[in-house]
């Protein structure tokens, strides 16, 4: 079986091998064959070593095919089913998932360190539990959700990690208010689908921010109202807020230093909404002054901090009705073999999303 491979934390390389198996098949799995999988930043993130992940591993968690396979005791899936890949699966019974924050739940994370393939030279694990740039993997049931037969796989792909978290963002995280004033740092494809969760929920004013031009003038095709690169942030806040500050504004990206501009662009009393997923070792610094006196809310976002299911269901529901754009998002398409091109494609800014096909 074919799969994209990392060997070392902080090589910028994947070698793509013909030696690799999906193991770990059984009671509670199914396996599942991969049709169409996203590159997402949280992957090349976890091959830098920002994000913990063992290796060797086979990055990718943004993914979609069909099932091939079901263990004993699955319900609910059948072999054939068309279905994308859940890397944060509720498990319904832990303490995050009574209180009804199932996008809390750890049960699924805890698989990231269980091999879930294996190689000749040993055992290989698969990036947040899945591991999605291969021909084959097996995950537990609960990561493969069945889709609808009108939703192609690069699309569903898409909703699995990056569409869900931007929206998600804005909409249940951030609750973003109609005819509110808007600003987006990072403009990949999670801060184009933040972007869209705010012209959803009636945003007047949306302005992207991204030091990519490529990114920005995308951002303008997907609703932001504005466009303008880091260093004209600070007159974008003048002029449309009358320096102010914005009454939401999303960090996607993932950093101290973009987070604190984030929140020195939110205005008093308003919602600074962190998304970029950054190093444990990078840390964000307030003053306890402005901290109280300023008001401002700060609120994390881990996976669209909503239910997922649901989140997978509403994406889907304005898909079909033409409110949000998905095709779009797509703007290279590789097979396996071009993988390291489209990691090229999205540290250059270059990509919003790269499908690769498998």
């Amino acid at each position: 079986m074919r799969a994209a491979v990392l060997h070392e934390i902080g090589q910028d390389k994947l070698e793509v091998l013909d030696d690799v198996e999906a193991v770990g098949f059984g009671p509670g799995k199914v396996k599942l064959r991969v049709r169409a999988t996203g590159l997402c930043h949280s992957d090349v993130s976890a091959m830098s070593g920002v994000l913990p992940q063992p290796a060797p591993f086979i990055p990718g968690h943004e993914g979609a095919g069909e099932v091939v396979d079901i263990g004993d005791g699955v319900t609910g899936i059948s072999q054939g089913d068309r279905v994308l890949v859940c890397w944060l699966p509720a498990c319904g019974s832990c303490p995050s998932c009574k209180r009804g924050q199932t996008h809390l739940c750890l049960a699924g994370l805890m698989n990231a360190g269980t091999p879930n393939f294996r190689r000749p030279g040993g055992d290989v694990f698969g990036f947040a539990g899945t591991g999605t740039f291969t021909e084959e993997v097996v995950v537990d049931a609960g990561c493969a959700v069945p889709i609808p037969d009108d939703l192609p796989y690069e699309i569903a792909a898409l909703i699995g990690c990056g569409v869900t978290t931007g929206l998600g963002a804005a909409i249940n995280t951030a609750r973003v208010e109609a005819g509110s004033s808007v600003a987006v740092i990072g403009c990949g494809g999670v801060g184009i689908s933040a972007v869209q969760g705010a012209r959803v929920q009636g945003a007047a004013q949306i302005i992207a921010v991204d030091p990519v031009a490529s990114r920005r003038e995308a951002a303008l095709r997907f609703g932001a109202t504005e466009a303008v690169s880091p260093d004209e942030l600070a007159d974008a806040k003048q002029r449309v807020t009358a320096g102010e500050g914005f009454d939401y504004v999303f960090e996607v990206v993932g950093k101290s230093a973009t987070v604190r501009t984030a929140y020195e662009t939110t205005r008093r009393g308003g919602t600074l909404c962190v998304v970029g997923a950054g190093a444990m070792d990078d840390f964000l610094q307030l003053n306890m002054f402005e901290l109280f006196f300023d008001e401002k809310r700060i609120l994390p976002s881990m996976y669209g901090g909503g239910d997922v299911l649901r989140s997978y269901e509403r994406a889907i529901a304005l898909w079909r009705a033409g409110r949000i754009d998905l095709e779009g998002l797509i703007t290279h398409r590789v097979r396996l073999d071009g993988i390291n091109d489209a990691l090229d494609q999205m540290r250059t800014g270059e990509a919003l999303r790269t499908c690769i096909e498998i």
